[in-house]
C-alpha cells in the first residue's frame, strides 16, 4: 500500500498541469483580437484628429515687403504680414548693423515691430536715441502699407475687366537724369487718377557728406512730391543742390505722365 502513493500523486500531478494548458489554451483566444482592434481603432482616430489640421492657419495669409530705404547710418526695409486686411505681424528684414547700430536695432527695431501691429498704420513713435532707424523704418512701413492697399483694391474689384481698367489707370514713370554738382538725381513716380501716389528718388548723390544729405533730403522731397501733386516743392535745407536735381526730375516724370 505504501508503494502505491508516489504513483497516485504523480499521476494526479500530471492531471492538473494538463487541465491547467487546456483552460489557458480556452481563455486566450477569446481576450487578443479584441484588443487588437481596439488598439487599431484607436490609433487610426487619432491620426483622423491630426490630419485635418496640417496647414489651416496659412489661407488668406500674405507677405507685403516694403521699399528700402536708406538712412545715415544703413539701409532700413520692412516686411508685413497680413491676415484678412488687418497686420498680424511687422518685422525688419534690413536695418543698421556694425558699431552702436547694432544696439540701437536690438532696443528699437522690436519696439516698432510692435507699435506696427498695434496702431495698424504708420503713425507710430519714433524711439529715443534710434530716431534714423525709426525714420526709415516708418517710410518703409508706409510703402508696404501702400502696396497692401494697393493689393486690396485690385482683389475687391467687381469684374476682370473694372480691374482691368483700374490697372491701366495707375502706372509709373520715370523722369529723366537731371545732373547736379554732386552726382545725377532721377525721380520715378506712380500715377493713378491723375494723381501721385508714390514718389522715389531712384539715382541720387552718393558717397561723403552726400550720403548724409541724401538720407536727409530725398524722404522729405518724396512725401512733398506726393502731397503736392506736382514739382512745386519746397527744396531742403543744406541739400539745395539734390533738391534742385530732384525736382527737375519730377517735372520731367510729370510731363510724361501727362501732368
Amino acid at each position: 500500500m505504501r508503494k502505491s502513493h508516489p504513483i497516485r500523486r504523480v499521476v494526479l500531478a500530471t492531471a492538473a498541469t494538463v487541465s491547467g494548458v487546456v483552460l489557458l489554451l480556452s481563455l486566450k483566444p477569446s481576450s487578443d483580437p479584441t484588443s487588437a482592434v481596439a488598439g487599431g481603432s484607436a490609433s487610426a482616430a487619432a491620426a483622423g484628429q491630426e490630419s485635418p489640421q496640417g496647414g489651416t492657419g496659412a489661407a488668406g495669409t500674405t507677405t507685403v515687403d516694403g521699399d528700402a530705404t536708406q538712412t545715415q547710418y544703413g539701409v532700413v526695409q520692412v516686411r508685413l504680414t497680413v491676415a484678412n486686411g488687418k497686420i498680424t505681424q511687422a518685422q525688419a528684414i534690413q536695418a543698421p548693423k556694425g558699431g552702436t547700430s547694432d544696439q540701437k536695432t536690438a532696443l528699437s527695431v522690436p519696439t516698432l515691430n510692435k507699435e506696427t501691429v498695434a496702431a495698424q498704420s504708420a503713425n507710430i513713435d519714433s524711439v529715443s536715441g534710434a530716431t534714423y532707424t525709426s525714420t526709415g523704418y516708418k517710410q518703409s512701413l508706409q510703402s508696404a502699407l501702400d502696396k497692401m492697399k494697393e493689393a486690396a483694391a485690385s482683389s475687391s474689384s467687381g469684374s476682370s475687366s473694372s480691374s482691368g481698367s483700374a490697372q491701366a489707370q495707375a502706372k509709373t514713370v520715370t523722369g529723366q537724369v537731371a545732373q547736379t554738382q554732386y552726382g545725377p538725381v532721377q525721380v520715378r513716380i506712380t500715377v493713378s487718377g491723375g494723381k501721385i501716389t508714390k514718389a522715389e528718388a531712384v539715382q541720387a548723390p552718393s558717397g561723403g557728406t552726400s550720403d548724409q544729405k541724401t538720407a536727409l533730403s530725398v524722404p522729405k522731397l518724396n512725401q512733398e512730391a506726393v502731397a503736392a501733386g506736382n514739382a512745386n516743392i519746397d527744396s531742403v535745407s543744406g541739400a539745395t543742390y539734390t533738391s534742385t536735381g530732384y525736382k527737375q526730375s519730377l517735372q520731367s516724370a510729370l510731363d510724361q505722365a501727362g501732368g
